[in-house]
């Protein structure tokens, strides 16, 4: 019981060389290249499913906007299948280091912004400061705007950073609890596995909607942009 907590989410090395690269590029492995003209079972379900996706997330945006399609399908793909490869036993889950998520989310919101003001200018400075704005609370408002502005990829790192590890610590802490308790009462340790087990299952689930809601975020920024 003296394990340190967060030891899970200290990214691993080799000779004190980082082995993150080579986990970040483990997700494309799965998602391979078709060779034969009629698809698998599961080329077709990854068909399906991406379809799926790009039509509910990109019905709202225009010609512009649309070009984007395959950056915010390839985010959502490698974020998802980054998740779920973390919950698999002795993994590591890049998702849970914040300087990994900031480095997703500055980029993107970025070039929605940059793309914002070159496109449409007067609509983007017009975010700024809202029609009908008494003229003592200009000055407040345009730098309460601002702030909220340059907050927008911060929150989107951390909101994905704060759920992928909550999700991890408690599996960590419920299955050590199961595990010290097979030697005080097998009924509490057999309820405490089944806890375990429908957590597990909901990490699953959460895995996957915070790469929807990442992506579904990124896709409003562009939207708001475009």
């Amino acid at each position: 019981m003296n394990e340190n907590l967060f030891a899970p989410f200290i990214c691993p090395s080799i000779m004190g060389i980082s082995t993150l690269p080579i986990i970040i590029l483990f997700p494309c492995l799965i998602f391979s290249t078709p060779k034969r003209w009629l698809p698998n079972r599961m080329q077709i379900l990854q068909i399906w499913l991406i379809r799926l996706i790009t039509k509910q997330m990109m019905s709202m945006h225009n010609k512009l906007g649309r070009s984007w399609t395959l950056m915010l399908m390839s985010l959502i793909l490698f974020i998802a299948t980054t998740n779920l490869l973390g919950l698999l036993p002795y993994s590591f889950t890049p998702t849970t280091q914040l300087s990994m998520n900031l480095g997703m989310a500055i980029p993107l919101w970025m070039g929605t912004v940059v793309m914002g003001f070159r496109n449409k200018p007067k609509a983007s400075l017009a975010h700024f400061l809202p029609q009908g704005t008494p003229t003592p609370l200009i000055p407040m408002l345009i730098i309460i705007e601002t702030i909220s502005l340059f907050i927008q990829p911060i929150a989107l790192a951390v909101r994905l950073t704060a759920n992928i590890t909550a999700g991890h610590l408690l599996i960590h802490l419920i299955g050590s609890a199961a595990l010290a308790l097979t030697s005080i009462s097998l009924a509490l340790s057999s309820i405490t596995f089944i806890i375990l087990f429908l957590l597990t299952i909901l990490e699953f689930a959460v895995a996957l909607i915070q790469a929807y809601v990442f992506t579904l975020l990124v896709s409003l920024y562009l939207h708001d942009n475009t």
